[in-house]
């Protein structure tokens, strides 16, 4: 990805003064949506069907499975959530068009792996969704502490702002943390991802494209 590299040295830079990544809890701004893009948003987040890996083999999907869970355990010690979590974050980061490591390294900035994590505005659980999201896209029963919700919220938010700056990932992670323009959040994001999240599959696994 190119835009991997324009955080390069900034996110090296990072990481040696920060060491470890501490949460950092999003405040996305609400702003009025499009008919179209809200019937799409919505769409996306009413979407029930049971998470899957989506990999073309079954041995692809196990090997990353592997590789993820071990670098989870110490901060899910559950294997059996660990495993669902892990296929929830693959299937939803896949289904928006986005890279489950990244996600994986948003989420660790957001809320440190922490299921029920509030911030100071009220943004809430694994990705730090703000309540306003499920009055505008969601349903009244909606809860945003659901492991399942909370992620496909916050993967169908960022692909969101991801649409609006059209691809430029340092603006879209600014604006999913409320920080638009700064650049402490989008390295540390990314000095996530690339320390502790990058995966580079063997040679013989390709994702697979996931169904829309």
């Amino acid at each position: 990805m190119n835009w991997v590299k324009l955080f390069y040295f900034s996110v090296v830079f990072t990481g040696q003064l920060l060491g470890p990544v501490a949460a950092i809890a999003g405040n996305q701004k609400e702003e009025p949506l499009a008919n179209s893009v809200k019937a799409l948003m919505q769409k996306s987040v009413s979407d029930v069907a049971a998470p899957r890996l989506l990999f073309d083999t079954d041995q692809s999907a196990q090997h990353w499975m592997q590789m993820m869970s071990a670098r989870l355990a110490k901060r899910m010690p559950d294997a059996q959530y660990r495993e669902d979590f892990l296929k929830s974050v693959h299937y939803e980061a896949t289904r928006a068009g986005l890279d489950p490591q990244l996600v994986l390294g948003l989420i660790q900035v957001e809320s440190g792996f922490k299921k029920y994590a509030v911030s100071e505005v009220g943004a809430r659980g694994y990705m730090q969704v703000m309540p306003f999201w499920v009055r505008s896209i969601g349903a009244n029963e909606h809860n945003l502490f659901d492991m399942r919700l909370n992620l496909r919220y916050g993967c169908t938010i960022l692909r969101h702002y991801l649409d609006i700056e059209r691809g430029d990932y340092f603006r879209a992670l600014g604006r999913y943390n409320g920080s638009l323009g700064k650049p402490d959040y989008p390295n540390l994001v990314v000095g996530a991802w690339r320390n502790h999240w990058h995966y580079e599959p063997p040679a013989s696994a390709s994702l697979a494209v996931a169904s829309q």
